[in-house]
């Protein structure tokens, strides 16, 4: 299947931390996507995932996201999380993995390698990833293309996963990305 399905999915959020977010180029906005991507998420029974990179060093999760990421996040050290051990086994066998995160041209990108090295169906969020360049995003989201991932954006997940206009959560999904 081509197009995403709820039951096959996971959510990955990459990296969204306190220290980094303020130097992401339109990081606000990001933020804000992928904030959208959880609640839907959570309305459609799809799981989440979280990463923090070095919590240490760059902080929790945002507080715009740390209220879903409570029992959710995998600590990790290695830029590419697949390279931590058991990371994989935390995707709960969902062949298809909706990525969004920071920063798109390390963590991101060296995660999605890793995710479609697994065998993984990846589905690159182009509004909810992003870096503190425009440059090194723009390059990350075409070398992710160019290895077999499908680049997507907030809406097109949104209304992948609702499937059609007779979900009893479209309403709510539209609400979600108006």
């Amino acid at each position: 299947m081509l197009t995403l399905d709820g039951d096959s999915s996971l959510l990955l959020i990459i990296d969204f931390q306190a220290r980094l977010m303020p130097a992401i180029t339109g990081g606000a906005a990001v933020t804000a996507n992928a904030r959208r991507l959880l609640q839907a998420a959570e309305m459609l029974n799809v799981p989440a995932l979280f990463t923090e990179e070095n919590a240490h060093g760059l902080g929790p999760t945002v507080p715009e996201l740390a209220s879903f990421a409570v029992g959710r996040t995998a600590h990790k050290m290695n830029f590419d999380a697949c390279r931590e051990p058991g990371f994989l086994d935390r995707l709960g066998g969902r062949p298809q993995i909706v990525v969004t995160g920071c920063e798109a041209h390390v963590c991101v990108l060296q995660t999605t390698l890793g995710l479609l090295a697994a065998g993984k169906r990846v589905y690159l969020v182009r509004d909810a990833v992003g870096s503190r360049g425009a440059e090194s995003k723009e390059t990350a989201i075409r070398r992710i293309e160019q290895h077999g991932a499908d680049i997507v954006t907030t809406e097109m997940v949104v209304f992948e996963w609702l499937g059609t206009a007779d979900n009893q959560y479209f309403r709510d999904g539209l609400k979600l990305i108006k």
